[in-house]
């Protein structure tokens, strides 16, 4: 598996653009993979894993140790809140008010999310339109729901640095919000294709799965 070299090539990204490895999360996407997999790079000493649909959480979960720190990376039904909020540690696709209101229900404080926005404005991904982000943060913050970063999906790259204006688009968003609301402070972007170039342009987490498991 490519676990270590994908955590070499996030430091070397951060040598090169001045910045400290400890500041940037890896988050092994096992969309797809076998627990057998999962528990492998478990072994290996990793400890943060992504899922993107929630039965598959539900059912991985139950069968991983405890310790295991789950985020969601993908899109989520309301009807499949229940199965997702009790387990994970951040979810990073929260886009609508429906989505935000059902987070809110049920016991204790929810978990942290992000507001998923969509960089490239593609009509067939999730996501807020950024013209909509500021009006959205506050709707949602007023909702009580724990706002701490953004996420995006960029269209897909013909090559790595066709990513970097919809990062760096990103960021300013991000930046932007945060002047307001000093908690949004967390950057999730960049997965296989361009891991690299999102941590050059300030990712504070990246979301990579085939380039670990299919070096």
């Amino acid at each position: 598996m490519g676990l270590d070299d994908v955590a070499s090539r996030i430091v070397q990204a951060c040598v090169r653009s001045g910045r400290d490895p400890g500041e940037v999360s890896l988050v092994v996407v096992t969309k797809g993979r076998t627990v057998d997999e999962i528990a492998e790079l478990y072994r290996l000493g990793h400890r943060v894993f992504g899922e993107n649909r929630a039965q598959e959480l539900a059912d991985k979960h139950g069968r991983l140790p405890r310790d295991v720190e789950w985020h969601f990376v993908g899109p989520l039904q309301t009807n499949k809140v229940r199965l997702v909020r009790p387990v994970v540690r951040l979810l990073h696709s929260l886009d609508r008010r429906s989505l935000a209101e059902a987070w809110m229900k049920g016991p204790g404080k929810p978990p942290p999310a992000l507001l998923q926005v969509n960089v490239g404005r593609e009509p067939q991904k999730h996501g807020v339109d950024p013209a909509d982000v500021d009006r959205v943060c506050d709707e949602f913050l007023a909702l009580g729901v724990p706002l701490v970063g953004v996420m995006a999906i960029p269209p897909i790259p013909e090559n790595p640095e066709a990513s970097r204006p919809y990062f760096r688009r990103l960021r300013e968003i991000r930046d932007r919000l945060r002047r307001v609301h000093p908690q949004i402070r967390e950057l999730s972007m960049g997965m296989s294709d361009d891991f690299e170039v999102a941590v050059e342009e300030g990712a504070t987490i990246v979301r990579v799965g085939r380039a670990i498991f299919e070096p």
